[in-house]
């Protein structure tokens, strides 16, 4: 029940309490509060406290020293820091007054306090600066003084004031209780009371809100301070708090007000209430009640509203009452008003509607309607289906009565309908909607229009100041309520028909003149005036007004002239504008003279209009003429055209340049001297002068230098960059267009002398300790005669120790003595002519210390990369004891691999302590590796390491395409060819280089059009969308993706002439006779000519009107249309005694838009002009009679109806019977051949019976043969004709016809048919298809085309003939036309008998060359095909440019060589010279694998004639197809036969796959598969492994080479129990290739089978037999067994027997199988699904039978040693020949094949288990100790050797193993290879049932490194057991070779193989 208190909210502090004070020690202030540097200071040490309130800051005070800082004068007294004023709360512990005084001497100032003017003696300190008032009181209030004295003194004491005020907090005196009570009405007072200094204020709060903000009148605050209530109610209950607040603090106290409770109760319950949606409503509930009640509101037991809830839209308003806005319809419903407090609840509904809102959702719009029509106004609302609608319509505000007139009427809907609407309906409308629902109106505007009247009083007056104009003037007519917008003139000029000749006149004229008539003319004229509803009637016409005629008023037009010889000039032009003739043109008159010259004209008169040229003969050379030409006709000579003027045609120079001087300026420029020739003999125009200069020993190197015309004074020029003190002959020439003139006389000039060069082969000889001598040769450039020679030398680096001397010419080589020894010269030689001392060579050398080769530079370093230049740092190599002269940088550029060449790209000169180049001039975007030497006096040094590859950056093309050229393509296209840029201009990522054109139309400055082609390659482009016959300007730039290169020159193109695309204006007909029609019009427009207008086509008894040009082609102008052609298919399908309906189609010839029908109809017997007229629409086709007497006939007549008028009619009889059939078909049809034509024939027939009802129309149906379908060619033939014309046939075709009739109830049978009849032959209908002409050399042209459809032949194709002409748009020279039988006549026929390679008619296509055509011209080509009747259309004419051809011919001998692996080198030949064709651009080189061109081709295009490339990034080891084509700027030649090169070989890539099987405790498989890239022809195979830990120590690298591709497996037998190996195979080539490495675990592998038991073996006579007991079977069961055998001499063991079953225990094998003399032990192995188990223990030893081998036969032994003796002798006698020394001799072992030839079984991975053949391999092991000091076991020391280095029982060894002691982390394997093919005997001793290749091992000795001598090992017959070994553990193969059993031989040591 308690309420919320208000907290306090007094401050901490107190008022003017000052910030705390800032403390300093000594001198050391605070650094935002410095001392004042005026100030004084006190003595002593102390700290200072600075109140941060005052206002200044004390000065540096010591006190208690003898210094004094300043002076020592006396001071008065001064108060530095007073008191401040201070406010302090009573019962605080102390507060503080501070004053520092300041005076001297300061031992005499004194301090004194009084408060109130009573001196204070207590809490003084510091000398009186402090003081300190303990447990302040209301008491210590008071002014304080601080009172500053100098004892002693005069001087008045210094005074400050401060007050300290003593404030109480407050306390109460009287307080409220705790709880009040009382009843409703009421008045109660509550208690409050405090004191304090100063008096505090008093403040009540209710509920946390404060008294005054309540603002209740029946609250008043007391004087006491009390506060009193009055007439208390419920509402008053609550928290009453009284807070008591002064300076020194703020105190409350509270008490809770109850006042007694009342249940709510209704003042006002809701109401049902209704709304319109889109409204408020507003639910009334009133409650009173103490405490108040809480009101809630309700609807289905969802709150809507209450004091806690609120949703929007929902809102509780302070009366209780429910506020909802905006009501929407889905509010409706009942609603609860829910109120309670403490003592009690109550509720009650009320009940919402809400109504749809009544609104207009279609309102009416301002509407404008034509006079007449029909006006409609809208008015569409909603509403709620409870309420009913009212419609009122008013107009300017006044209700209209529907009822009173038929026009209005208002809809259902609303709307309002106005009919037949006039003037007085214009107004306002305004719809209102009345309604339960809402009100609603809209408003809109009714405008009625009308045509315009016609004007009135129209006049037509001549115009008095123009002879060309009339004046008309008129009255304005009514506008028809709609503004006019313009006026219409029209007029018809003598007599045509009317046309528009003022189409907008201003609405606010009466009168206009009209302008641009043509004298000679009649003119008649009317107006119109014209508004929004359109136009309005014309006015009466005028009277009919003549013009008298006039001369020409215009100049002929386009007017040229051109020089045709040197004293002629062809004139052409055309007519002035046809309205300017002003009367009927007689001819020209043309007149000329010289130009600039007051001459008199010379005239010549063409007579005839229709001529256009003349060529003025007759005329001076080279002289330019001004040339006029002007019309006449019969009033008199029109106006003269501009003039024009025109040379005749210049000739070249016929003088050379007169006094010419020529003279030597300096040793490399001559300076010419001359006048011009006379002018007369110039013969042109002076082009310039060119200046010749050549040397006297070499004529043909002739420099030239052209020099522009200078028309003042001598002329003078220069040629420089000559060759110095050379001799030059001179001379001069002039030139004009035409060419050069002839040369002045030659002078001999010599250029002067200059300085030498540097002299050649600087070099140092004889260098002793005092002396050396110097040589050198003469300089390379002398540019003069040499005098002698100086040379110089000095200490390095001492200037002032240089000593020179002067030597004669013919000195070569000077000793320098003198010198210091072991001392560093420079030593400089220079050639010497009469100008001066050359360039000097220099050196630095040692004396007595002779130079050297320097070293390779080192270290290079690439910085600064930019597009065209790197930084290269290096460290420079050992000098040679001499200077470094040159520095040279060589390159890779672009291709990089140490295969590319090498280019130098920089050479840096005397500049021998660089340690930095910049190396310039590179290509941007470019891969550059780098490489240096260094040069001295000696010589090069090597070559530095390469550098790190860099690229450098792009940048934009430095150049624009080449060779630009452009070409007519099309009426609308241009087309572009350039040369692109080749791949070295690019300076950017080739992907992103293209080009950019723009163009322009040569006449108009707009801005350029721009097309961009992103093919780097591409060589043209076409500009489309052009506009026709315009000359338009183009520039070409390369851009990538930095930016654009620049743009290429300026080349202009015309577009070729089209047909107009306007027809001509204005055209009118006037009939002067009754056989004559005058056809007028006026010219098209010139933007629409399209090109020279040639002449107009004029075509009557057609629909239109065609002008032509000279391509033939014409638009059409509709004439006025006709009235219609009849109806058709008139039937009467429905005929009954009393009606009939009839049934039509439209006519055939419309001749206009149909507009309606007219059906007349009348009895046959009765009057013909008493006929029964129905008209109906343009879209009936049916229409039935009644009322007709039946069985009478009746005649019926069908006429359209256009703008023009009713047509023809069409008339029909059918009488009303009931008894009618279908007709016979008609009969005897006849084709009269006399009849037939190409493209018709005449059909005759005799009809059959009309079956009772008229016969309407036939119906003839004609079939093509052979295989043709019936087609009906017309249904409308007139049931009146007995003959038709059948037209639109084919020409040269047989076709069949039949006919049948139709009546009006239906179709006969078809007739029989006719005999076949053919038409005739007719011309072709149609030209040759895809004509095209291509240049094939620079003077002919290939034209190719395709022959006419068969069905456009018409006949029997005779041949084709080729017109073409030269494009001279200036001449317009007509077509011309070459025969085959007059050249003259320039036209081409060929014959299908006689065409290339006999092609007929049939044929698909076919050629022919045009030849002797004129170089550098264009011309147009059009085709026709003809037959014995005549030629077919022309084929649109093709334009082709004489000139530039493809070559004809591919380049000559090709040839393909192999550089490297990856590269070919082409070269060729150029094609022969005749068949270039022009300048060769380039080559396209196209080249691809051999076996899959389509995938493989590729392109390379060379940009420049060398006949040379290289095509890189190629295969290795493949067969290449080369084939070559070359360029020129108008395309490609053809490809030349391919030629093939096949690069070298490379390293091969990683086998395909690695892979082991028959995996146990100490073999395996391991096979590989082919490479998938041999890049070569595989020679073999490497396989290295080694166990990726040491095993016991030792860590072993065997490595084994496999010969030949076709051995892809290993069998490996020296495994270790559980140890991981290490496998890598490499494939090889010329080289090894990468490695394919995979690791594998020797078995047993986990869950294989254990170990059999108690193997027993057995022997008999001639078996053996093994027994056994299965073990554990691992994982899964046992799948059978394999045996294995380790023969005594070799220790290893191996399968011997596999595949044995599961179920078996024993296994017997025949002796035989055995080597006899040795002793074999055995054991079984388990298998399972997982693997080979754990073999069994071994079996005890069994030996085969012993029999003597052949080797231990005396016989053998006694060859072998005399052998021995013979070799021994041969090694001897060999060294003593070579004289050497050997120390070491190899031990060599040839190489055979072992082949086995019998096997016992294949195991799953295709191994043979039993078998040995062809082996060729090279194994290769390497044993390495764990540490340096275990022990290995060596060899014994009476182990022969002499048999393993040489032979063995005839088995020459094949195969050498190589071991080295090696630490444990050694990786690397040293092998040698060997290449012996020795076979071995057919007896060998290998053992056949092993399956891996043989091992053989032998020892290699060398010394160890840490040994303390070397040891030298022999292959010898024993050795001494204390000689040092070199320890070594040998991998063996069961093939391996094997010890006999003889004496000497010992049993092997662990670890080695018998044969170590």
């Amino acid at each position: 029940p308690w309420g919320s208190f208000v907290h306090s909210t007094a401050p901490w502090g107190l008022p003017g309490a000052e910030p705390p004070p800032v403390w300093g020690e000594g001198s050391q202030w605070p650094r935002d509060r410095p001392p004042q540097a005026s100030s004084p200071a006190l003595s002593s040490d102390f700290l200072i406290c600075i109140p941060r309130g005052v206002g200044m800051y004390p000065p540096q005070i010591r006190v208690g020293g003898s210094s004094y800082i300043g002076t020592p004068e006396t001071t008065a007294p001064t108060i530095v820091v007073p008191p401040g004023n201070r406010s302090v709360v009573a019962g605080s512990s102390e507060t503080t007054l501070e004053c520092i005084a300041s005076a001297r001497p300061v031992e005499d100032l004194s301090v004194t306090w009084k408060r109130n003017g009573v001196r204070i003696t207590s809490g003084l300190h510091s000398f009186g600066r402090r003081l300190t008032i303990s447990n302040p009181t209301s008491a210590d209030t008071g002014l304080y003084v601080c009172e500053a004295a100098l004892l002693g003194s005069a001087f008045e004491p210094a005074r400050a004031k401060a007050f300290l005020f003593i404030t109480e907090p407050p306390y109460f005196t009287a307080e409220p209780e705790s709880r009040i009570s009382a009843e409703v009405e009421e008045t109660v007072d509550i208690r409050c009371q405090a004191m304090g200094v100063p008096l505090p204020t008093l403040q009540w709060y209710k509920d946390a809100i404060s008294i005054s903000r309540l603002q209740n009148p029946r609250y008043k605050v007391l004087a006491s301070g009390g506060l009193r209530i009055q007439k208390l109610r419920p509402e008053d209950s609550g928290i009453f708090q009284c807070f008591a607040s002064n300076e020194g603090g703020e105190i409350q106290t509270h008490t809770y007000l109850d006042v007694t409770n009342i249940a709510p109760v209704f003042t006002q319950r809701p109401t049902d209430t209704t709304v319109t949606d889109g409204m408020t409503a507003i639910l009334r509930c009133e409650v009173s009640g103490a405490p108040k009640p809480a009101i809630t509101w309700k609807r289905e037991n969802h709150i809507l509203a209450s004091g806690s809830v609120r949703i929007p839209r929902f809102m509780l308003l302070e009366s209780g009452g429910l506020q909802i806005a905006p009501v929407f319809i889905q509010d409706a419903g009942n609603y609860t008003c829910y109120a309670a407090n403490t003592e009690g609840s109550l509720n009650a509904s009320a009940t919402l509607t809400v109504w749809n809102r009544t609104s207009i959702v279609h309102p009416p719009e301002d509407h404008v309607v034509i006079k007449g029509t029909t006006a409609t106004l809208h008015c569409g609302a909603t509403h709620d289906p409870r309420v009913s609608l009212r419609y009122v319509w008013k107009k300017d505000n006044v209700a209209l009565t529907p009822s009173s007139t038929s026009r209005i009427v208002v809809e259902k809907d609303g709307s309002l309908l106005i009919s037949q609407t006039w003037s007085g309906d214009i107004g306002d409308y305004t719809c209102e909607i009345v309604s339960e629902g809402g009100n609603d109106s809209r408003m809109a505007r009714l405008e009625v229009i009308e045509l315009p009247h016609s004007p009135q009083n129209l006049l037509a007056s001549p115009n008095s100041s123009h002879s060309h104009a009339v004046v008309l003037s008129w009255v304005r007519p009514f506008d028809g309520n709609s503004p006019i917008l313009y006026y219409i003139v029209e007029l018809s000029e003598n007599n045509s028909p009317w046309k528009v000749h003022l189409s907008n006149v201003g609405p606010e004229m009466t009168g206009v003149t009209v302008s641009g008539l043509t004298p000679a003319r009649t003119y008649q004229f009317r107006l119109c005036a014209v508004n929004e509803v359109g136009r309005g009637q014309y006015s009466a016409e005028t009277s009919r007004l003549m013009l008298p005629e006039e001369p020409p008023s215009a100049p002929p037009k386009n007017i040229v002239a051109s020089g045709r010889t040197n004293q002629s000039i062809m004139v052409q032009w055309q007519p002035p504008p046809e309205t300017e003739h002003n009367g009927v043109l007689r001819g020209y008159i043309l007149r000329y003279r010289l130009a600039g010259l007051p001459g008199e004209y010379q005239q010549r008169n063409i007579t005839s209009p229709e001529v256009n040229y003349c060529l003025v003969t007759d005329l001076i050379i080279w002289t330019q003429y001004e040339i006029q030409v002007a019309a006449y006709n019969g009033a008199g000579l029109g106006v003269f055209s501009r003039a024009v003027t025109e040379y005749t045609l210049q000739g070249v120079p016929t003088a050379p340049p007169q006094n010419v001087q020529t003279e030597a300026v300096n040793s490399t420029t001559i300076q010419f001297l001359w006048n011009p020739p006379p002018q007369q003999f110039i013969n042109g125009i002076n082009q310039g002068y060119k200046l010749l200069a050549w040397p006297a020993d070499a004529p043909e190197a002739v420099t030239v230098v052209t020099i522009a015309p200078d028309f003042h004074g001598v002329h003078h020029g220069h040629i420089t960059n000559l060759k110095k003190f050379t001799a030059y002959f001179t001379s001069v020439l002039c030139f004009t267009t035409p060419g050069d003139g002839p040369s002045s006389t030659p002078q001999l000039v010599w250029t002067h002398e200059d300085k030498p060069g540097a002299v050649g082969h600087l070099s140092f000889t004889e260098i002793l300790d005092t002396s050396l001598k110097v040589s050198w040769q003469e300089p390379l450039e002398k540019n003069g005669i040499i005098t002698g020679y100086q040379i110089s030398w000095e200490v390095y680096g001492r200037n002032d120790s240089r000593l020179t001397h002067t030597l004669n010419s013919t000195t070569h080589e000077y000793k320098i003595q003198g010198l210091s020894s072991l001392t560093t010269y420079t030593i400089d030689v220079a050639a010497v002519t009469a100008v001066g001392a050359g360039l000097v060579t220099s050196s630095t050398i040692s004396s007595g210390v002779p130079p050297d080769l320097p070293g390779a530079p080192s270290n290079l370093v690439i910085s600064n990369i930019s597009p065209r230049s790197a930084t290269l740092q290096f460290r420079p190599g050992y000098d040679g004891k001499t200077s470094i002269s040159r520095w040279i940088v060589e390159g890779q550029v672009g291709a990089i691999g140490d295969e590319e060449e090498w280019v130098t790209l920089y050479e840096e000169e005397n500049e021998p302590d660089a340690q930095t180049l910049e190396i310039p001039n590179l290509t941007p975007y470019t891969h550059y590796r780098f490489r240096m030497k260094q040069v001295n006096i000696v010589g090069p040094s090597p070559y530095s390491q390469s550098s790190r590859v860099i690229q450098t950056l792009q940048a934009p093309p430095d150049v624009a395409p080449t060779s630009v050229t452009v070409r007519t393509a099309s009426e609308t296209s241009l087309r572009l060819r350039w040369v692109p840029l080749p791949d070295s201009q690019y300076n950017g990522n080739p992907e992103s280089v293209g080009y950019r054109i723009k163009y322009w139309r040569s006449d108009l400055q707009s801005s350029a059009l721009a097309q961009v082609v992103s093919d780097r390659l591409e060589r043209e482009f076409t500009i489309e969308e052009l506009e026709e016959w315009m000359e338009y300007e183009l520039q070409m730039q390369a851009f990538n993706a930095v930016g654009a290169g620049p743009w290429s020159e300026v080349v202009r193109g015309r577009t070729r002439e089209s047909v107009p695309s306007a027809a001509p204006e204005n055209v009118s007909a006037e009939a002067v006779s009754s056989t004559q029609i005058l056809l007028t019009w006026a010219s098209v427009p010139e933007q629409d000519q399209n090109g020279l207008i040639l002449g107009y086509k004029v075509r009557d008894g057609m629909t239109s009107l065609c002008l032509k040009n000279g391509l033939g082609k014409c638009d059409h102008v509709p004439f006025p249309q006709s009235t219609p052609g009849p109806p058709v298919r008139l039937v009467f399908p429905e005929v009954r005694l009393t009606s009939v309906r009839i049934v039509w189609q439209p006519p055939e010839e419309p001749n206009g838009i149909i507009l309606g029908y007219q059906i007349a109809y009348r009895l046959a017997s009765s009057s013909p002009h008493t006929f029964t007229t129905v008209e109906v629409g343009a879209t009936v086709r049916q229409f039935t009679a009644t009322d007709l007497a039946p069985e009478s006939a009746y005649i019926f007549r069908l006429s359209a109806k256009t703008r023009q008028g009713w047509g023809e009619p069409l008339e029909a009889t059918v009488i009303t019977t009931e008894k009618r059939e279908r007709p016979a078909p008609p009969r005897d049809l006849l084709v009269p051949q006399a009849e037939v034509t190409a493209r018709s024939l005449r059909l005759q027939w005799v009809p059959g019976s009309d079956g009772a009802s008229p016969i309407r129309y036939f119906t003839v149906q004609v079939r093509e043969l052979p295989r043709g379908e019936w087609q009906t060619y017309s249904s409308s033939i007139s049931h009146e004709a007995t003959a038709c014309i059948v037209d639109r046939l084919r020409p040269f075709t047989s076709y069949k016809l039949r006919l049948k009739a139709t009546n009006d109830i239906g179709d006969s049978d078809f007739s029989s048919e006719t005999e076949a009849v053919t038409t005739l032959q007719d011309v072709p209908g149609e030209p040759p298809g895809s004509v095209s002409a291509t240049p094939h050399t620079t003077s002919s042209v290939l034209i190719q085309w395709q022959p006419p459809r068969d069905e456009s032949l018409n006949g029997l194709l005779q041949g084709y003939r080729i017109y073409y002409r030269e494009l001279e748009y200036e001449a317009g020279s007509g077509t011309e036309a070459k025969t085959l039988k007059s050249p003259i006549a320039l036209r081409a026929e060929l014959t299908a008998q006689s065409s290339f390679k006999m092609v007929n008619s049939s044929s698909t296509s076919t050629m022919c060359e045009l030849t002797h055509l004129k170089k550098y011209r264009r011309y147009e080509v059009i085709m026709t095909a003809y037959n014995i009747i005549g030629e077919s259309p022309a084929s649109a004419p093709v334009e082709v440019f004489v000139g530039e051809a493809a070559p004809a011919m591919a380049p000559q001998n090709v040839q393909v060589t192999p550089l490297t692996a990856s590269q070919l080198e082409v070269t060729w030949d150029p094609p022969p010279p005749e068949s270039q064709n022009g300048n060769i651009q380039g080559y396209k080189i196209y080249y691809w694998e051999a076996d899959s061109q389509n995938d493989t081709e590729k392109m390379k295009v060379l940009f420049l004639p060398e006949p040379v490339v290289r095509l890189k990034n190629l295969t290795s080891h493949t067969e290449y197809l080369v084939s070559i084509s070359a360029f020129n700027a108008a395309g490609d030649g053809p490809r030349s036969d391919p030629r093939q090169g096949r690069t070298h070989q490379a390293a091969p890539g990683a086998p395909s796959f690695l892979a082991f099987s028959e995996i146990t405790s100490t073999t395996l498989n391991v096979s590989w598969g082919e490479p998938a890239s041999a890049n070569g022809i595989l020679q073999g195979y490497r396989v290295v492994y080694e166990p990726l830990a040491p095993v016991q120590g030792v860590s072993k690298v065997v490595t084994v080479e496999v010969r030949g591709n076709w051995q892809r497996w290993l069998k490996v037998r020296d495994l270790t129990k559980g140890v991981t190996y290490f496998f890598r195979v490499q494939a090889r080539t010329i080289t090894y290739g990468p490695e394919l490495q995979a690791n594998v675990t020797a078995g047993p592998a986990e869950g294989s089978p254990g170990s059999p038991r108690d193997v027993l073996v057995t022997k008999s006579a001639s078996e053996l037999t093994l027994q056994w007991t299965e073990g554990h079977s691992g994982d899964t069961p046992t799948t059978g067994y394999v045996i294995e055998a380790r023969p005594s001499d070799e220790g290893l063991w191996d399968m011997f027997v596999k595949d044995i079953p599961r179920s078996a225990t024993s296994y017997t094998l025949s002796l035989d199988k055995l080597r006899q003399g040795v002793t074999y032990e055995f054991r079984v192995v388990a298998v399972n699904e997982v693997g080979y188990g754990e073999p069994s223990s071994p079996s005890t030893a069994v030996s085969a039978q012993v029999e003597a081998p052949f080797y231990e036969e005396w016989w053998f032994l006694l060859v072998m040693a005399l052998s021995s003796l013979i070799v021994i002798l041969l090694v001897v006698f060999a060294l003593v020949l070579h004289g050497q020394n050997k120390k070491y001799k190899n031990c060599s072992t040839g190489k055979g094949i072992s082949t086995m030839e019998e096997s016992v079984t294949r195991d799953n991975g295709g191994f043979a288990a039993l078998e040995l053949s062809s082996r060729h391999l090279n194994v290769k092991s390497t044993f390495s100790k764990k540490n340096g000091t275990s022990v290995v076991p060596r060899p014994p020391g009476d182990l022969s050797y002499e048999d393993i280095c040489n032979k063995y029982n005839g088995a020459v060894l094949t195969e050498r193993v190589s071991l080295k002691e090696k630490s444990a982390d050694a990786s690397e394997s040293e092998a040698t290879d060997s290449d012996y093919e020795d076979a071995l005997p057919k007896h060998s001793f290998v053992n056949h049932y092993m399956s891996d290749p043989t091992y053989y091992n032998s020892w290699k000795r060398r010394a160890q490194g840490r040994a303390p001598a070397p040891h030298r090992y022999e292959a010898v017959a024993g050795a001494e057991a204390g000689a040092q070994l070199h320890p070594v553990i040998t991998t063996q193969s069961a093939g391996g070779v094997y010890t006999p059993a003889g004496p000497g031989a010992r049993t092997p040591l662990t670890g080695f193989s018998s044969f170590v």
